[in-house]
């Protein structure tokens, strides 16, 4: 009895031939499970990422429901105009351009009802209202073109608030004119010349400026300006002469500096005097009416007894230190460059076939002709291009010469030919600015506010010299202006500042560009634009000064 129950109790060994055939079941269960997930894993990340594209959409829709900001991207404080078609608005953005249609990845600030901004969401969205790509040909002849805005302000006077403003230098291209060429065989833009103060552009001044110019005798004006018309008289303008546009831009130049300079700084009294300002101009209608309209606007009181103009008879302002052989030299050089690349773009000389047999006359005559110079005032004016019994002249046309002039500014830049002839062209007007500069920080208080009023191939140089490459060809209207300061906290320093078009340029100057920046305003200490000028510039020619660098043949 106990045996059997012991035996019962106890356990029963198992079999060898049993414990195997269990383990060989259950090594193969494992491997079909596991063999079965391998196979379904794919699936299962098809699914993972329909469920995440489910989950996204969802957000997208709530955040939209709850009223996220679908405005355009783009900095608020870009500058924003409305150029060509009214549906097409530009903003310019500082360095960059962007592409039209550009999709950004952009912060789209909440604002809640007590004036908090909520927390910043980040949305994709197409920006409809950007710039043309950079060095686009048409976006280009806008800006060339400058038509006036109102509301285009720019950075002059602004420095920190214990900075003194001692004096400015201004240098003007003269506002727009009509062409200096004309397209053989085809009819002139019809453009009137007379100024009419109620005809668009306008300009609150327009009128007074006109009915002042019969105390224009009292002025004293160098003799060879004493022969040019002061205003624009013909119905229909003669070769080079200023619109009425070109008048009314520097009327606004001149109100835009009028509130910066007068009424925030106070640099000239309204019983100012002959001595406080020198006006130079050369010895075109243009210019000197530019001139003009920029002083009527600017100044407390325009009194013609108080002006003085000189007269200026060189285009770059060399005045008694024109005699430089190596600037010719580099000049040549340059216009060299200029016809190898002009020979080697095919398009650009397929266009110019296509244009000469539209007009009928041979490519060589018509190349000859500038073309491009009379186009641009059929673009500015919005006038149709010249139409022949054979065609018309099309934007396609004018898109290909202007995209060439672009190509040739790049290939200027790289081959730095010109960058030599600027430095000999403009160190007299450079020399001549930074020498009156200088009187005015050692306390004298004469030529306060100092204008130039030239062209573009005066302010291009200046703009090449100074290493300012990022800088667009001058537009009708363009300023340079030079400014210096004094530092409220020890009076012996002084600092001078650069802007173009209203744009800070001074950090990007080639003698600046490594000084870090004053506070939160880009001033440049004046001791190193006076190196600039009275020694840096030779360094490249290998000399020590303006005679010696014109002089030596450089190989």
């Amino acid at each position: 009895m106990r045996a059997t129950l012991s035996a019962l109790l106890s356990p029963t060994p198992e079999p060898r031939k049993e414990r195997a055939n269990w383990k060989s079941s259950h090594n193969g269960s494992v491997k079909t499970c596991v063999t079965m997930l391998f196979r379904s894993r794919f699936l299962f990340l098809l699914a993972v990422a329909a469920l995440l594209a489910v989950l996204s959409l969802s957000l997208q829709f709530s955040s939209t429901r709850r009223g996220v900001s679908m405005r355009p991207a783009g900095d608020r404080r870009a500058r924003e105009r409305r150029v060509g078609n009214p549906r097409w608005r530009v903003q310019e953005k500082p360095g960059s351009r962007n592409g039209p249609r550009a999709v950004h990845l952009i912060p789209v600030a909440q604002s809640k009802e007590d004036g908090m901004v909520a927390k910043t969401r980040k949305r994709i969205l197409v920006d409809l209202y950007t710039a043309p790509p950079s060095l686009d040909p048409i976006y280009e002849a806008y800006l060339y073109c400058n038509m006036p805005n109102k509301t285009d302000r720019g950075l002059e006077g602004h420095a920190p608030p214990d900075y003194r403003l001692l004096s400015v230098h201004v240098m003007i291209r003269h506002g727009d004119r009509y062409p200096l060429y004309a397209i053989p065989k085809t009819k002139a833009p019809a453009i009137d010349c007379t100024l009419i103060p109620g005809r668009e552009p306008s300009h609150r001044l327009l009128e007074d400026f006109i009915k002042n110019r019969n105390d224009a005798p009292k002025g004293q004006l160098d003799s060879p300006l004493n022969n040019i018309a002061l205003l624009s008289s013909h119905t229909i303008c003669e070769m080079g002469e200023l619109t009425q546009t070109g008048v009314v831009q520097h009327l606004l130049n001149g109100d835009h500096l009028h509130d910066t300079y007068i009424k925030k700084h106070k640099l000239l009294p309204d019983n100012w005097t002959t001595k406080q300002l020198y006006v130079e101009s050369t010895g075109k209608s243009r210019t000197l009416e530019s001139g003009l309209a920029l002083l009527y606007s600017l100044l407390p009181k325009f009194d013609w007894g108080k002006i003085r103009i000189r007269h200026q008879w060189s285009t770059i302002f060399c005045s008694n230190s024109c005699d430089c052989p190596m600037r010719n030299h580099y000049l040549e050089e340059e216009q060299r460059r200029q016809y190898n690349l002009r020979v080697k773009n095919s398009l650009l000389e397929r266009t110019y076939i296509d244009m000469a047999k539209i007009v009928g006359v041979p490519t060589r005559q018509l190349r000859a002709a500038n073309p491009i110079d009379s186009l641009l005032c059929h673009f500015c004016h919005n006038v149709s291009f010249p139409c022949t019994e054979h065609g018309c002249i099309n934007l396609d046309h004018f898109r290909a010469i202007k995209a060439h002039q672009l190509e040739d500014e790049r290939d200027r830049q790289k081959k730095r030919l010109y960058y030599k002839y600027a430095l000999l062209a403009t160190h007299p007007i450079l020399n001549q600015t930074v020498t009156r500069m200088q009187r005015i920080a050692q306390g004298r208080k004469d030529e306060i506010f100092a204008l130039y009023s030239a062209h573009d191939v005066t302010v291009a140089p200046l703009l090449s010299a100074l290493g300012i490459t990022n800088a667009s060809f001058p537009r009708f209207g363009a300023r340079l202006i030079f400014e210096i300061w004094q530092s409220g906290k020890d009076k012996r320093k002084n600092f001078v500042r650069i802007l173009y078009n209203g744009d800070d340029v001074t950090s990007q100057t080639s003698f600046c560009s490594g000084h870090k920046v004053q506070s939160k305003q880009h001033l440049c200490p004046f001791e190193t634009f006076l190196n600039f000028v009275r020694k840096d510039v030779f360094a490249v020619f290998n000399s020590t000064n303006y005679y010696d660098a014109c002089h030596r043949r450089v190989f």
